[in-house]
């Protein structure tokens, strides 16, 4: 722990409510761990996604799993993109088609709005309910991840040029090979000449097929954060 030098985040679930911003406490909690150590998001959205959802918290972030990068400029109090990677586009019709298999096998065929949704960043989302389905009925759907962790190996084999996430609450994401947060982590390491042990990671989608799984299962120091409104507690050891 002596030589942490980044401590690096998860944002919903972690943070904050699932697309909520920053309570007071956590903010003040950010605030003291930035007198000791550098501060990272690394998050699943946009930068400009994330830094906004913090209410432009000054802090360095990793968007996309890796494709994006964007450090925090004190002076103009925005962000300036170091990174944007650019991905060839998949082919729609392929995904639509796997997608549609996968909902016939497996009687998810009724949904409102959009079968699948493409992001610009190259990331897609197979969302079961639809991309304009009722919050209530999404949230109802599976609390506990139990009906997507089932199907969760199929979804991997049917999609293997892209890395698999159980997501949200009834969807899932995946983005390009090879980009995944212990990815991105890894490369911000060798690009600011950092080893894995002077990073630790605070995250609260560890379990299977979650987006922070990849560095859970890695060599950096993982914090699990089962409950934001107590983070502190989590982090006691680096706020002392």
């Amino acid at each position: 722990m002596k030589d942490v030098k980044v401590i690096a985040f998860d944002l919903d679930g972690t943070l904050t409510q699932h697309k909520s911003p920053l309570s007071p406490e956590n903010r003040a909690i950010l605030e003291k761990l930035a007198t000791k150590y550098k501060l990272l998001m690394a998050g699943a959205g946009q930068c400009y996604r994330i830094f906004n959802q913090m209410e432009q918290f000054p802090i360095d972030i990793i968007g996309n799993y890796g494709m994006q990068y964007a450090e925090y400029n004190p002076e103009t109090k925005d962000l300036n993109v170091i990174r944007n990677d650019s991905l060839t586009a998949c082919d729609p019709a392929v995904i639509e088609e796997r997608v549609n298999a996968l909902r016939k096998e497996y009687g998810f065929t009724e949904y409102m709005g959009n079968n699948v949704e493409f992001h610009p960043s190259g990331c897609i989302t197979f969302p079961i309910l639809g991309t304009k389905a009722d919050l209530a009925d999404k949230l109802s759907f599976d609390p506990d991840r139990s009906k997507r962790r089932k199907i969760y190996d199929r979804v991997v084999a049917d999609f293997p040029e892209y890395v698999v996430f159980v997501g949200g609450s009834s969807s899932f994401d995946m983005a390009p090979k090879p980009y995944d947060k212990f990815y991105a982590l890894d490369r911000y390491c060798k690009e600011h000449g950092l080893r894995h042990d002077q990073v630790v990671y605070a995250g609260d989608d560890y379990g299977p097929g979650g987006n922070d799984e990849s560095v859970y299962k890695s060599d950096i120091t993982f914090v699990k954060v089962d409950d934001y409104t107590k983070l502190g507690e989590y982090l006691k050891e680096y706020l002392d």
